[in-house]
This record gives C-alpha cells, structure tokens and sequence, in this order.
C-alpha cells in the first residue's frame, strides 16, 4: 500500500458525506428531468453497463435515474443454483474477501481486519453465533446489477440499522481506511435458516442515497445516529432461495456471515473473481 493511495482517499474524510448522498440520491430519484436520458446513457456508456439482460433495455424508458440504476433483470439470464446443498452468489458483483471468522474478526484487506461485534452494531449475542464461521464480501461496481437476493431459503428474524460514515467502498479504500465496513451506514438482515443464523449485511457507501428492502422499503434516513432493531420474528417473513432481499440506489458492497460448519467454497470463488447472482457459492459438507 503506497502513501499515494492513502493521499487519494484524504478527500474523503473532508467531504460531507450524508450531505453529499443526499443530494445525489434525490436527484437521482427525480422523474424525468431534463438532463436524465443524457445523463444515463453517459452513465451506461462510461461504466460498459450491459442492458441486454435488463428487462427493459432502452435506456429513454426509465423515468428516473434511480429507476436505470435498480433495473429488474431477465431471471433466465442469473439461473439460480438449485444444489440443497449449496449456497448460491446473492449478487452481481467482485469478491473483495472471504474465509474463516478467526477471533470475532474479518478480513477487510491486506493488513486490515474488523471485528463481527462491531460490524453487527455491537451486538455481541449476535456476534457470538458466527464464532468461527465463514464470511463473504462482495463489492458492486457501477455497471452491476443492484439488486440483492437471498443465497437460501430463510425466515427473517431481526433487521439492524446502524448509522456510520459513507465512504467509497471500492478496493482502494478498503485498503486505506481502517474498519470502513464497520464505519459505514449499514443494514444488518438476520435470517433463520437450514444451515444456521445468516447475517445478511447491506453496506452503504458515498453517494448511495439510500437502501431499500423488500418488507420495509428504504430504511436508511438522514436523521439517525443510534442504532436501531426491529423485531420482525411474529411477522413470519419467508424468503426463497434467488427471492430479491432489496437494493442499493446507488452501489455498494454485501457482507453475508454464516455459522460455524464443515464448508467448502466453490472453485469459482477467488478474491477479486467476478460474481454472478445464482451461481454456486459454498457448500456445506
């Protein structure tokens, strides 16, 4: 890691950050303004966006950015891993971790770890149950796919939101910023499943105006700075195996934690490796 990586991310501690996300995130909701269809094949063009698996490929159809942004894909094109055995890949996406939880810690990157207690909002009963377990990180870039979908049939339990920073979560900051999954705003979704507790974690990052699940809509405002729980076990909430979780509006990266078991991930799955939703991921013994 050379001083020039850490000289390219000072910005970003001098940013207002929620300001900022916003802004941004309410421009980008905006119908049909007049700058919009500019402003998305730009986007689309820029960052190689492949709208042949969307729905809805023109991109003139959209009625906002955010619209573009969350685009519904063809499912014939993400077939989802049937194998009862094995977890499938949640989202489109770049491995940026994975591996065994070693003393309540993750790896964030080379020469940086961060504690389960503090990603799950220090909730130390919760972070007891993946005691040496398995974790995943996965980062979204700009031209993926945004919606995030469950690995494996599960019941939500619990859901977390856990108020933080909003700094980029691509691989150079993850390099350079201490704790950033731990620092940022984040939506911690706690499932019940076959294999044992889930920990579906929504990371938020710069310019993501918000995150949204399919049983509360968005559930990140401006406002808080405690963390908040809801309870949603009497709810019985079941998700299916591929069933979407919710999205980002604006991208940002997917933590999952699981329990500690006889595991073995999939050959595909190497750091930096490109993800697609519904293929395998890890297999349990």
């Amino acid at each position: 890691m050379s001083f020039f990586d850490h000289l390219k991310t000072i910005p970003q501690y001098l940013i207002p950050q929620h300001g900022l996300s916003l802004l941004a995130g309410r421009l980008a909701d905006k119908p049909n303004h007049p700058l919009k269809d500019w402003v998305i094949k730009r986007f689309a063009e820029h960052y190689r966006v492949d709208m042949s698996i969307a729905v809805e490929p023109d991109l003139t159809a959209y009625e906002s950015f955010n619209d573009f942004f969350t685009r519904a894909i063809r499912p014939e094109t993400r077939p989802i891993c049937e194998r009862a055995d094995t977890m499938a890949c949640p989202v489109d996406g770049a491995i940026s971790q994975f591996g065994r939880i070693s003393d309540d810690h993750l790896i964030q990157a080379k020469g940086h770890r961060y504690s389960v207690k503090d990603l799950l909002g220090g909730d130390a009963a919760l972070a007891e149950q993946f005691s040496d377990g398995e974790f995943c990180t996965i980062y979204l870039s700009p031209r993926d796919y945004h919606r995030y979908h469950m690995p494996i049939d599960g019941q939500l339990t619990q859901m977390l939101h856990v108020p933080g920073k909003l700094f980029s979560v691509n691989p150079l900051t993850a390099r350079t910023v201490p704790n950033l999954f731990a620092r940022n705003e984040r939506v911690v979704a706690m499932f019940d499943t076959e294999w044992g507790p889930l920990a579906y974690v929504a990371v938020g990052a710069t310019i993501v105006g918000s995150m949204e699940m399919v049983w509360s809509g968005v559930v990140t405002p401006p406002t808080r700075d405690t963390v908040t729980s809801t309870d949603y076990r009497a709810e019985n909430i079941q998700l299916t195996k591929g069933a979407e979780v919710g999205r980002f509006r604006l991208g940002s990266t997917i933590i999952m934690l699981m329990p500690k078991g006889d595991y073995q991930w999939d050959d595909a799955i190497k750091l930096g490796a490109p993800t697609q939703l519904g293929q395998a991921l890890i297999r349990r013994n």
